[in-house]
């Protein structure tokens, strides 16, 4: 294997042989490697929020017109630093009160969650933690680590505002995971598979053609379940004073802010995968390097439209929270699974351009529908308001004694 076209194998194998020239067994050497890349990648992934910070600062700057970080360090890159050295030096600070054990682990929960998504995200052909064949309920199980931190942190601080913040996690978080899974289960069910890698493989053509209505609901509701703006609830600071974290500071208050930057970042990962044809690209199995240029390309332009979304839309009510979840997003999340069994079922035997287009009819379809029970909906709705602000109108002329048309 080439240095050039496979980078990570090439260097794996050569650091194997070099521990069997050691003398060390070569299962023993073989036994070795997986724990030395258990340890790298939750490194560089964590190494890799400080340009997401950066990244995201100077992205949402542009779209509110202001320019973001750019007096520490050239364009402003050395300015995650500062606040790594400003988050290290400060105290840590645990309130009267509160339950310790819990307290503490909620900031490792927060972060450990989001790094064991990465364990099974096929970043090439040949570069993934483990390819297990329930990666996708493996992320599934994984990322609700993240929640119960969250919950952690809300009960064991002692305070009533953070405890509000970790019932809005119970309210919004858990809830939306239901339209997410269910939107997830669409790529296993097109592809027969629940291993990250087969999923990748399965898709000559992008899940996202295929299934778009799935990929919208899975976007958007891993944006509220991760709990960023217009679904950040949890930490509503005009509200509840920061919420579930109020109580924390220094490092622990970090890790918090590290594990919602990389959770937005591996939501995009995740994302790719399932409906972007994750590393597939041309010449993506003869280089895995290119490959791996192409997973992160497209993860960039998910986590770019995600980034855009929190910079220019208002914090939603929870009220239209839940409604949007429970009343939208989870029945065309069922819709979509049953329609997508039913026409995998029709179109057993067919070709493939067949089953395609009636998948993409069954999106259309049920978008159709949508759309028409919405504006029925909305219609009524509004006629509904215009006879009470009528009643009322009656009811104030009644009472000022003045004629209906006055």
């Amino acid at each position: 294997m080439d240095f050039l076209t496979d980078p990570v194998t090439f260097i794996s194998q050569w650091v194997q042989q070099l521990l069997i020239n050691l003398g060390i067994p070569e299962i023993t050497a073989a036994q070795i490697l997986p724990g030395v890349g258990a340890v790298i990648l939750p490194l560089l992934a964590m190494l890799w929020v400080i340009f997401l910070i950066w990244y995201e600062r100077k992205i949402i700057g542009r779209l509110q017109d202001r320019p973001g970080p750019n007096r520490v360090g050239p364009f402003g890159l050395f300015q995650p630093f500062a606040d790594m050295a400003k988050i290290f030096t400060k105290e840590h600070i645990t309130p009267t009160g509160a339950d310790k054990v819990p307290y503490n682990l909620a900031p490792i929960l927060a972060v450990g969650g989001v790094l064991g998504m990465w364990a099974v995200v096929p970043f090439s052909a040949t570069v993934f933690g483990i390819d297990i064949n329930v990666g996708a309920l493996y992320i599934i199980a994984v990322g609700s680590i993240g929640t119960l931190g969250i919950i952690f942190a809300g009960y064991a601080s002692n305070n009533k505002y953070a405890m509000l913040g970790a019932f809005r996690v119970v309210a919004q978080l858990i809830s939306y995971e239901i339209p997410m899974v269910l939107a997830l289960l669409v790529p296993v069910l097109l592809s027969r598979s629940m291993g990250m890698n087969s999923i990748v493989q399965a898709q000559p053509v992008w899940f996202l053609v295929v299934a778009p209505l799935p990929a919208l609901l899975f976007f958007i509701s891993s944006i509220a379940e991760v709990g960023r703006s217009p679904f950040d609830l949890a930490e509503a600071e005009s509200e509840i004073v920061a919420g579930f974290n109020i109580e924390y500071s220094g490092l622990k208050f970090g890790m918090f802010f590290v594990g919602e930057f990389l959770h937005a970042f591996t939501n995009a990962l995740i994302f790719t995968a399932l409906f972007l044809g994750g590393w597939q690209g041309p010449g993506a199995e003869q280089y895995p390097i290119l490959g791996f240029v192409y997973f992160i390309l497209k993860t960039l332009v998910v986590h770019f439209l995600g980034i855009a979304i929190r910079g220019s839309m208002p914090r939603f009510r929870i009220d239209q929270v839940m409604q949007l979840n429970w009343k939208i997003f989870t029945p065309i999340a069922l819709l979509s699974l049953c329609s997508a069994a039913l026409v995998e079922k029709l179109a057993a035997g067919a070709g493939d351009l067949v089953r395609i287009s009636l998948h993409v009819a069954a999106n259309l379809v049920i978008f159709g529908v949508v759309i028409l029970v919405g504006t029925k909906s909305l219609k009524e709705r509004n006629a509904r308001l215009d006879d009470l602000a009528a009643s009322h109108r009656s009811a104030i002329h009644l009472v000022l004694g003045t004629p209906h048309d006055a």
